[in-house]
């Protein structure tokens, strides 16, 4: 069972760029509404030191401490209803 995941963040702001273009060829392709680039966004990136870091999903601690199967036995409610 998943308790936390650990992560790093991506600062390079050639490759971010890159990924939200990709996004946007999809969006379009698949005839969705196309976004603007969040330029200012991108512009930050240059000065973000390099993060990494682990999330704890407290739904699976509550998961453990309710001898749970399912996570859908302790959230409100499922992704799919939302």
């Amino acid at each position: 069972m998943e308790l936390a995941n650990g992560f790093s963040e991506l600062n390079d702001t050639i490759e971010q760029r890159e990924r939200f273009e990709v996004e946007r060829q999809r969006r379009e392709a698949a005839g969705k509404e196309v976004y603007p680039l969040p330029e200012r966004f991108l512009e930050a990136l240059d000065n973000m030191p390099e993060a990494a870091g682990i999330a704890l999903g407290v739904d699976r601690l509550a998961m453990v401490f309710c001898g749970a199967s399912r996570i859908d036995e302790v959230v409100s409610f499922t992704p799919e209803e939302a």
